[in-house]
């Protein structure tokens, strides 16, 4: 019992340092204000990490439009998540001559859970576009929300058509990302 609630624990942590670190990045290739909220709380939560890898990251890199910091910030996070889900399990232990396999393991462990992070972060930020579209239209959580989903909804209304008036792209994206989770998993 100990052990699945560590697990948990450790797993919801990671997802959400996971989480801001690529909302961080994905908030600066869209070009949102980081001085308003949730700007500045996934800055706070990611500032200790994206702040020294941005230091030490070629110029070229760092001033790409690319916030590499935040990216390579959510790789590590990654795959520090998928060392100590390791070692919580024992996993790593005794397994020093299978080194490269180990290691594969950890690094295909991490990539799945750096995958399933921006799925799930996607999801929940076009299921918070919908839902206000429909409740709340032109507040600014709605500005904000259709600024970070736009990228991905133009694609899929430009080859699905508004059926009655009602613009239907954001449901097809949800249950695309269900489908892309479930593929995952």
């Amino acid at each position: 019992m100990l052990i699945r609630i560590l697990s948990f624990l450790l797993e919801t942590v990671f997802f959400l340092l996971i989480a801001a670190a690529l909302l961080r990045a994905w908030m600066n290739w869209v070009r949102v204000n980081m001085s308003a909220q949730p700007g500045s709380f996934v800055m706070a939560l990611t500032d200790w990490l994206v702040k020294p890898l941005r230091r030490a990251l070629p110029r070229a890199v760092a001033q790409s439009r690319v916030d590499w910091a935040s990216v390579i910030a959510a790789a590590v996070l990654a795959l520090a998540y998928a060392v100590l889900w390791a070692l919580l399990f024992g996993l790593l232990l005794g397994n020093l001559v299978l080194a490269p396999l180990v290691l594969l393991t950890l690094l295909s462990f991490a990539l799945k859970m750096l995958l399933r992070v921006a799925l799930q972060t996607m999801f929940i930020l076009v299921l918070g576009f919908a839902i206000l579209s429909w409740i709340q239209p032109g507040s600014p959580a709605y500005v904000l929300l259709g600024r970070l989903t736009e990228p991905v909804l133009a694609p899929l209304r430009r080859v699905i058509p508004p059926i009655g008036g009602v613009d239907i792209s954001a449901l097809v994206l949800i249950v695309l990302l269900q489908i892309a989770l479930m593929i995952l998993i």
